[in-house]
């Protein structure tokens, strides 16, 4: 009524509130209570210690802040005076659930945690995570080759639709080819459906579900993306959707999959590790098997002219020339001293046989 009064006759008003007049009147006169006056010392404090905690703290924070400066407060009243002025503590960001079952039909586990594999293309472990960005949550669905750790599929998608599985595994079945290879997830509503399972039933794939609500079912693929949030998602602020994109297109083409050491494959990247499997799987590919053997000699530079058959000979033991001890201490003799003895043996001979 106060602010409105110059618009509005002040009678007019109490009319069309149900108030008095006097009463109006006599709250303007009247001075401020105790407890109002106590309030406002108070919200001043308040206001105090939440800059000092730099926004963070709420209610119940306060309330302790408070106490340690001697001063008695209920903690509904610090929430009170909180809300009155508009001052709010800080919540930890809710985790979005990307796993939502349906009543569909799950497969069995043909897992049961043993993520191990003694070839490519035998076991691919898959879900689904999610990625923030300023213009709301990008999906993220990915096939993981439990042999190597590769990213075998991987699909993008501003929806939880089960296009975004489809794609994921349609990549892995067009890079890979596999033949009765096993399929795990969890028991999303995306992997339960008709559309996944007749994909699974026409490719061959063999599908396999964890148990509901148990990380360790499916570790192996939340230990990735674990990876994921601490190298990438973490470090930076994707303003755009595209941005994020690229950003996680580039980590996994263009760095997990063919540069990132991993540890359970003797620190070797995926694609460097699968390319040793395969060469020493097939030696007649032409290409040296990495750490499989180690080189015995070189040939010397002036060996050059040397024929393959020669250069080959150098690694026969019977082909190494062996260093005669020279003096009492056994040091080894230089090339030209060992010329010249040569010469002084076949010399002497002649004349030891007359």
């Amino acid at each position: 009524m106060s602010t409105n009064r110059a618009t509005f006759p002040i009678a007019t008003m109490c009319r069309v509130l149900a108030v008095s007049a006097s009463g109006y009147y006599g709250w303007r006169c009247r001075p401020r209570s105790a407890r109002s006056l106590e309030d406002a010392a108070l919200t001043e404090r308040i206001r105090a210690a939440h800059a000092a905690s730099k926004g963070t703290y709420g209610a119940p924070r306060i309330h302790a802040e408070l106490a340690a400066q001697g001063v008695r407060i209920g903690r509904k009243r610090v929430a009170r005076l909180m809300r009155a002025v508009g001052l709010a503590g800080v919540s930890r960001r809710r985790g979005m659930v990307t796993t939502r079952r349906d009543g569909g039909r799950q497969a069995p586990d043909l897992v049961d945690r043993n993520f191990s594999a003694d070839r490519p293309n035998a076991l691919w472990v898959a879900d689904i995570s999610y990625v923030p960005t300023w213009a709301g949550f990008l999906y993220l669905a990915v096939v993981l080759d439990a042999f190597s750790r590769r990213i075998v599929g991987w699909s993008m998608s501003t929806s939880l639709a089960t296009q975004l599985v489809l794609d994921a595994l349609n990549m892995a079945l067009e890079q890979r080819r596999p033949k009765e290879v096993i399929h795990h997830s969890d028991q999303g509503s995306q992997y339960t459906s008709i559309a996944f399972g007749k994909r699974c039933r026409e490719a061959g794939v063999r599908p396999s579900m964890g148990s509901v609500g148990d990380a360790y079912d499916n570790a192996m693929c939340e230990s990735f993306f674990a990876t994921l949030e601490c190298e990438l998602i973490d470090r930076q602020c994707f303003r755009t959707k595209a941005e994020a994109r690229l950003a996680i297109f580039s980590f996994l083409e263009g760095f997990y999959n063919p540069l990132r050491r991993h540890s359970s494959i003797g620190y070797l990247s995926p694609i460097e590790y699968e390319r040793c499997f395969l060469q020493a799987a097939d030696p007649g590919t032409g290409q040296p098997a990495v750490g499989l053997a180690a080189v015995k000699a070189r040939p010397r530079n002036g060996a050059a002219s040397r024929s393959i058959d020669d250069t080959a000979g150098l690694d026969r033991r019977s082909a190494r020339r062996r260093d005669h001890p020279v003096g009492r201490d056994e040091r080894r003799a230089p090339a030209e001293q060992k010329k010249m003895t040569t010469k002084k043996e076949d010399n002497s001979t002649p004349l030891t046989l007359l």
